[in-house]
């Protein structure tokens, strides 16, 4: 049975969530809170499995909720968001993120009175998974990364592929923030994310790394210094030397998916210029890819089991062997610093 306590300061949405959840046999309520402040006393006395809690809420938001939960008993966290992009009030879903929440989906429109309708679904199975993520204190002190010397390289490497899942919002800002500004990549993303987010995380990429970061479109063409996330309901492939967008059926399930990408790059003229990391997430998207990307000369890394929020992804890449290395999360941006070049 998995232990839910639900935070948001308005009664319908509390009362819509709690019969949604306890529909479901292995879902159990185990509290309510108005408030972050609320939120932060009944997970220290409850303990619960997983928090659902809202952004925008009077006497204590849920950022700050975040941040005293995850120093003071950590929890696996999903924030439900009305604001999905830079211009929305109040604190970003995607800071919450950076202090620890596990992921973010939006409100749908007109919850207190129509439900969560199809959503529904993916909420409670999202709960599931999170809920069996173990999570640490958000304060811990980090291993120190060490110097890396990356393995010998065929040719310059000029494009960074980056994939990711399930707690991928995170690693990949821990990644993108750790490189210093002046890298000469170009780098496309694609992040699994709830719809209406891509705009958002891009924004918060863009403000948090020393990249120009912004969502895809069709006919973008490699740029240094410039890094592309994959937008909402497209895949994002590399054809002919641009990105060309793709409405086409889903890929493992997800869509954008990993595996386009990287094996539309490993059918390119530049796949001996790239470098193609797989970082955390459920399943096995972006394995089959990242063997392409590897016989074709690109250099492989996936993320080490011992930080993996979810080890679905990247196991599935080391196991089939398409991963010349495995790397823990913080070591990986100081390697990549060694792989590119910098701008004097």
């Amino acid at each position: 049975m998995i232990r839910v306590l639900i935070v948001d300061d308005y009664l319908l949405v509390r009362t819509v969530l709690r019969d949604l959840f306890t529909q479901d046999p292995a879902l159990q309520v185990v509290a309510e809170a108005q408030n972050g402040l609320e939120a932060v006393q009944k997970a220290l006395e409850l303990k619960p499995d997983i928090i659902v809690m809202d952004l925008l809420m009077p006497v204590m938001d849920g950022l700050d909720a975040v941040i005293e939960i995850m120093s003071e008993c950590p929890t696996p966290i999903l924030m439900l968001s009305e604001s999905v992009d830079k211009s929305s009030p109040g604190p970003s879903a995607f800071n919450a993120i950076r202090f620890g929440a596990l992921d973010v989906m939006a409100k749908p429109a007109g919850l207190a009175t129509t439900g969560f309708g199809p959503q529904a679904k993916t909420l409670v199975d999202k709960i599931k998974i999170l809920a069996r993520i173990r999570v640490m204190h958000h304060f811990r002190r980090e291993r120190a990364p060490r110097d890396i010397a990356p393995p010998p390289a065929v040719g310059p490497r000029k494009i960074l592929a980056v994939g990711a899942s399930t707690g991928g919002p995170k690693a990949v800002m821990q990644v993108m923030s750790g490189i210093p500004a002046g890298c000469d990549a170009w780098v496309v993303i694609v992040q699994h994310i709830a719809k209406g987010f891509s705009a958002g995380f891009a924004a918060w990429l863009n403000n948090e790394s020393g990249f120009t970061v912004r969502l895809a479109e069709d006919g973008d063409v490699p740029e240094k210094g410039v890094a592309l996330v994959a937008p909402d309901h497209y895949h994002t492939e590399f054809v002919d030397g641009r990105i060309v967008l793709s409405d086409g059926p889903p890929v493992n399930s997800c869509r954008p998916a990993v595996d386009p990408l990287f094996l539309s790059l490993g059918r390119s003229t530049l796949a001996p210029e790239t470098v193609a990391v797989l970082l955390t997430g459920m399943g096995s998207d972006g394995a089959r890819g990242l063997a392409a990307l590897r016989d074709a000369g690109a250099m492989t890394i996936a993320e080490d089991e011992e930080t993996c929020a979810i080890y679905g992804m990247p196991r599935a890449a080391i196991e089939s062997g398409a991963a010349q290395m495995v790397v823990p999360l913080p070591e990986i941006a100081p390697l990549l610093t060694g792989i590119f070049n910098f701008d004097d």
